[in-house]
């Protein structure tokens, strides 16, 4: 097939997206698809209604490629692509809406409060925020990934400069009950059939798991299973698929999950389009499955197109 792998844009996840698509590439590659990367521009409507792809591989992180916009227009274009549609993808990428669904729905999802920092932080938000919460708390921007903007603050000036700092990714910000516990991943593909894949810890060199422990070959470290429970991890991978199917999730997702000492699984956020360079989590999890990455590559291409055809039916000969 002839594939475009969309890959870059203009997120502060670009250059994560670039290393993504380039992986994802080289998979398809050595499947025999004739591959074009495109990165977002003005141009690439015309690219992709011009170019006779058969299906669109999305390896976009964040704003546009992750939120349900590109989603809209490969509708429109009638292409088949990758991973989750306009609604789902619009959803996971507001962890705000999400963790109101996934909390509405019984799954267990750390307090928090959303702020409009357009309208001005009061004086007396940040104590009335710490003591809501207690400290540390977390601040984080409310559509960004790869803990772009996130503070854990663990005093009120930390809580102010980490206010500040979600503002300048997003006017909606989220303040959150910092949860204790072991931190873990749990992917999931749909392609079709439902398939959780093993627990996933993340032990980081850095204090926290940040974009800079997330992308330098070193600094974290990936355990499977995950050092909890099996109960604990039972109860981790059904949260995570629950949590898939409830947003409408298909394709793939990595859920961010924190395990408390109790063993149970607290949902920070699901994303859509998850990293797919060499150090991330859910390759890796997919290998210990047994998917190595170009049958998952394999796997997300062939589900895009026949998810493409039962919509328009097959092609006029």
């Amino acid at each position: 097939m002839k594939i475009a792998v969309l890959c870059g844009g203009h997120s502060a996840e670009r250059e994560v997206s670039l290393k993504s698509g380039a992986q994802v590439q080289e998979a398809l590659r050595s499947l025999g698809h004739d591959v074009v990367a495109v990165d977002i521009d003005p141009d690439t409507w015309d690219t992709l209604r011009d170019g006779a792809f058969n299906c669109v591989f999305n390896a976009l992180h964040g704003r546009q490629g992750e939120d349900g916009t590109v989603q809209g227009m490969l509708e429109l274009l009638g292409l088949p692509y990758t991973g989750s549609g306009v609604l789902a993808s619009a959803l996971c990428m507001d962890k705000a809406r999400a963790g109101e669904m996934m909390a509405a729905a019984g799954l267990f999802v750390p307090d928090f409060e959303e702020i409009e920092t357009k309208e001005g932080i009061g004086a007396d938000a940040v104590p009335q925020l710490s003591s809501r919460y207690g400290l540390p708390l977390v601040v984080k921007p409310v559509r960004e990934g790869s803990t772009i903007g996130l503070t854990i603050a663990s005093d009120e000036d930390q809580v102010a400069s980490g206010l500040e700092l979600a503002s300048r990714y997003d006017r909606r910000v989220l303040v959150q009950k910092f949860q204790l516990g072991t931190e873990i991943t749990v992917g999931v593909l749909a392609t079709p059939d439902l398939l959780v894949l093993p627990t996933l810890e993340i032990v980081s060199d850095n204090p926290v798991y940040d974009y800079d422990a997330k992308y330098t070959a070193g600094k974290s470290h990936h355990i499977i299973p995950a050092r909890i429970s099996k109960q604990a991890q039972r109860d981790a991978a059904e949260a995570a698929g629950r949590a898939f199917e409830l947003l409408g999730c298909a394709g793939m997702a990595r859920v961010d999950i924190i395990v408390d000492s109790a063993g149970t699984p607290w949902l920070l956020e699901v994303n859509t389009v998850p990293g797919l360079t060499a150090l991330s989590l859910l390759p890796d999890a997919a290998r210990a499955a047994g998917i190595e990455f170009d049958q998952l590559c394999r796997r997300l291409v062939d589900h895009a197109v026949a998810r493409h055809q039962r919509r328009v039916g097959p092609p006029v000969r």
